[in-house]
């Protein structure tokens, strides 16, 4: 019996990388089937918390069996466009980055139609400053401790990231600070990607606010150390947006890498941080997770 479920293991694992391939890793489909194969030990979840009122503004929180005050803590920012997605579709990133000692916190945000920009960009750093307070104080099974602090986003997600570590009006807003965090790791942002064609994002970015949309507006050289990171076949977000604000950053003056990964698509920069299926790149998560460790502070 042993051998059989070794076995079924192994076919399960085959069936879902060949899904994946398929489907071009679509992320709430292929997601779905990558979660039920992602190990849940090693790790407590905590799941709805809520950041402010209303139902999209909670999160989910990944802490680690054993936190020290040191432990970095990760706001992974979920993608889809700022009309779709949630943190229910991100547990492999929530494990992967668990299981390698990294407290993580994945919030949901509203999306269009609900609100329109910047409203999503608001939530977002009202969750920074929900989770950086419950962190310094010991809440939630976290050591007590001024842990360091990252963001990091997918796609929009990394957009609206973007934003919170350029533009430090969202932070200070939500009762928390540009200063406090220690980088910043974007997966195929967009971060310099006007002018619009699409009515779809015409709506969800209006014309008065737009050009505030855009984190390479913002660079003025007390960002925190960046990452930013993007496959070269990237057709949905254009890798021109990671060259962009990576050259506005380094010009600032901001430690700043930006590594565009050879035959790489969009979501297989996110895809790349599952631990139970070969997909993506692993370099990519072994990057990210290097960045996190040389720039805790």
């Amino acid at each position: 019996m042993a051998t059989i479920g070794r076995g079924f293991g192994s076919l399960k694992r085959v069936v879902l990388l060949l899904f994946c391939g398929l489907c071009g890793l679509a992320m709430a489909g292929c997601a779905a089937a990558l979660n039920a194969v992602t190990p849940s030990g090693g790790y407590r979840l905590v799941s709805d918390l809520a950041y402010a009122p209303g139902e999209r503004r909670v999160l989910d929180l990944y802490v680690p069996n054993e936190t020290t005050a040191q432990t970095p803590v990760v706001v992974f920012v979920h993608g889809g466009s700022w009309d779709t997605g949630s943190k229910d579709i991100y547990p492999f990133v929530g494990q992967s980055l668990a299981s390698a000692g990294i407290i993580v916190a994945i919030p949901n945000y509203r999306l269009y139609p609900q609100t329109t920009f910047p409203g999503f960009v608001d939530d977002a750093a009202k969750a920074v400053a929900v989770v950086e307070r419950l962190s310094s104080r010991g809440q939630q099974g976290i050591a007590t401790g001024r842990h360091p602090l990252f963001l990091m986003g997918h796609s929009a997600g990394a957009e609206i990231a973007g934003l919170l570590a350029t533009d430090r009006r969202y932070l200070a807003d939500a009762g928390s600070s540009i200063r406090r965090l220690s980088g910043f790791i974007g997966l195929s942002g967009p971060y310099d990607f006007l002018p619009l064609t699409e009515e779809r994002y015409k709506r969800i970015f209006p014309e008065p606010v737009r050009q505030a949309s855009q984190p390479v507006n913002f660079v003025s050289g007390d960002e925190p150390p960046a990452l930013l990171i993007a496959g070269d076949a990237d057709t949905t977000v254009d890798p021109k947006n990671t060259r962009s604000l990576a050259a506005k950053l380094k010009a600032a003056g901001v430690p700043v890498k930006a590594s565009l990964y050879p035959g790489i698509g969009h979501i297989g920069t996110i895809s790349s941080f599952s631990t139970v299926l070969p997909l993506g790149n692993r370099g990519i998560r072994e990057e990210v997770i290097r960045f996190i460790r040389e720039n805790a502070r």
